[in-house]
């Protein structure tokens, strides 16, 4: 299995050592969530990242699902659907990311959130 698949499998999974494992030492992480630009230095700092948007206290997660990858040359689009409930009711937010091997681990990751929306059912 290539890295960007393998890195969705342990991100659904919630398998965040995996997910690290899969990560090169000098990765080129940025990322855009709806109220934060993040960028990480190695492995643990991405990872860090990761963690923080599925633990928000007042939020169940209730699965992730992948989306279907896409390659752009020598980037692969790969994204996840994460469902859960808060307070105000279920919610739905879709997190898309470009990724670039080197080594046969991920060198440069780009990821954009949607942002939490509410839905009807998740």
């Amino acid at each position: 299995m290539s890295a960007p698949g393998a890195f969705v499998d342990a991100l659904v999974a919630r398998d965040f050592a995996a997910l690290s494992a899969l990560l090169h030492p000098d990765i080129d992480f940025r990322a855009m969530t709806p109220n934060r630009v993040w960028e990480a230095d190695g492995p643990q700092g991405v990872e860090d990242a990761l963690r923080a948007w599925l633990a928000d206290p007042d939020e169940e997660v209730e699965r992730i699902a992948a989306t279907q990858p896409m390659a752009v040359e020598d980037t692969v689009r790969v994204g996840w659907r994460v469902h859960g409930r808060e307070a105000k009711g279920p919610f739905v937010f879709e997190q898309q990311a470009y990724m670039r091997e080197q080594d046969g681990q991920i060198a440069w990751l780009r990821v954009i959130c949607s942002g939490q929306r509410p839905t009807g059912s998740p």
